[in-house]
């Protein structure tokens, strides 16, 4: 599906680097189809031994793609789009953002009103194929939505939503990564608390987060169904769930989520 689309990824920091190297991993990529620019591309020269095309010219990357994607940072989007413009088709190209809280209203600022350009909010579980992508666009069709749904579906999954929940999918799922993960690093801080050396509960929390990850993937069901089964009267599980509680362990994390919700909404 992949095979004969080109792509480039504009600006690739560390999203667009995840990207990169999800894609490789597909074994219908090729990947001289793969621009990959950078003001100062020097972290990225790793790439060039995989045949990814690595360089700093917008234009001719801009140029010889089928979907340009930007990676740049949200306030370099606007400058970027009218540097690449005058190189750009709107009956042959797909513009897609990756960049936070900038609105199709404000890429189409930039560029023709013809154009197919979606926004897409993956996150760095791309790097090994397992990021959710949240997507809309606009001047879209069926083919044009299955091209840039099978881009991210080749890194994890993609959800197509509406432009008023972007905000929210970018907290969830893009945020949402590093919430996981600074919980993960408390889970291994209290182990090493009561007995483990750092790298056996490292093992031990990953695999537990992973299981019970699969868990609500595979049977369906809501967290609380999967608590139930595992708390029991007067058991230490139940203990440290209310304990954790009454120090405001979910209250704190529907805060943190609010907290990065406002702070997009007010860009």
């Amino acid at each position: 599906m992949l095979k004969d689309i080109r792509i480039a990824i504009i600006g690739c920091g560390n999203l667009g680097t995840s990207i990169a190297n999800g894609l490789l991993e597909q074994a219908d990529f090729l990947p001289q189809n793969l621009h990959v620019t950078k003001r100062n591309p020097a972290n990225l020269l790793y790439l060039q031994d995989k045949g990814i095309r690595v360089h700093s010219d917008n234009l001719i990357a801009a140029k010889e793609a089928d979907i340009v994607i930007l990676g740049v940072k949200p306030y370099n989007v606007s400058a970027i789009l009218k540097e690449i413009n005058p190189v750009l088709d709107p009956k042959k190209q797909i513009i897609v953002s990756v960049a936070t809280g900038i609105t199709l209203d404000e890429i189409f600022g930039e560029i023709d009103a013809t154009t197919v350009a979606f926004r897409a909010m993956p996150n760095i579980a791309a790097d090994i194929r397992e990021s959710v992508t949240c997507i809309c666009g606009r001047n879209i069709t069926e083919s044009t939505e299955a091209q840039v749904k099978d881009l991210f579906n080749s890194v994890g999954f993609s959800i197509t939503i509406d432009e008023s929940l972007m905000e929210a999918a970018t907290v969830l799922g893009a945020c949402g990564i590093a919430y996981v993960l600074r919980f993960m690093r408390a889970m291994i801080q209290g182990g090493i608390q009561i007995g483990f050396d750092a790298n056996t509960a490292s093992k031990i929390v990953n695999q537990t987060v992973k299981g019970a990850a699969e868990l609500m993937i595979q049977k369906n069901i809501h967290p609380e169904e999967a608590i139930d089964k595992v708390t029991t009267p007067k058991g230490c599980t139940i203990v440290g769930l209310n304990e954790m509680e009454h120090q405001g362990f979910s209250a704190a994390m529907v805060r943190g989520v609010l907290a990065s919700y406002e702070k997009i909404e007010k860009k």
